[in-house]
């Protein structure tokens, strides 16, 4: 009976180290259309500790992000990374983005990015394709929540199915 106890203590801890040692990599990204300044303004979150880790191997700067000594660098680099990872299509033609900034919640850093003059009435579809993190992180999972006159459509963007498509 003892042998059994600890048998299945010993599976119970050993399960529970796995669990508490396992780390989630996602991001979130909300796109809504504003009808009162025809624009898609999009905010995007992401954990400071996977972006920090990110800007370390691909450029090669310690960021500090948060932090008072945050590189005068980071933002550079963040805004230089997003407009190649995340990227949007109207009407199946690629757009460009303003990078307005970032702020810190706790562990997470919140983006503010803004596409003006959408042109909303002759809008045939929205694509996005969403690599963040998925080019460092293989489990890297990207939700993305698209909201438009009353509406909304998500998606779970992977490394191996990046891209999504809403037909309006």
């Amino acid at each position: 009976m003892k042998k059994t106890i600890l048998s299945l203590l010993s599976v119970f801890i050993l399960f529970t180290s796995f669990t508490i040692a396992h780390k989630f990599y996602v991001s979130v990204t909300n796109i809504n259309y504003s009808e009162k300044t025809d624009a898609l303004q999009i905010t995007s979150r992401i954990f400071i500790d996977d972006l920090e880790a990110l800007l370390q191997e691909r450029y090669e700067i310690t960021a500090g992000l948060g932090t008072k000594e945050e590189s005068v660098l980071a933002d550079a680099y963040i805004e230089k990374y997003l407009k190649a990872k995340f990227v949007l299509e109207l009407n199946e033609e690629g757009v460009s983005y303003n990078y307005i900034g970032k702020k810190y919640d706790n562990d997470v850093v919140i983006f503010y990015l803004e596409l003006p003059n959408v042109g909303f009435e002759g809008l045939k579809s929205i694509g996005i394709q969403n690599d963040v993190l998925s080019d460092l992180y293989e489990e890297q999972k990207n939700l993305v929540h698209i909201k438009w006159k009353g509406k909304k459509k998500s998606f779970v963007l992977i490394r191996e199915n990046n891209k999504g498509m809403l037909n309006l």
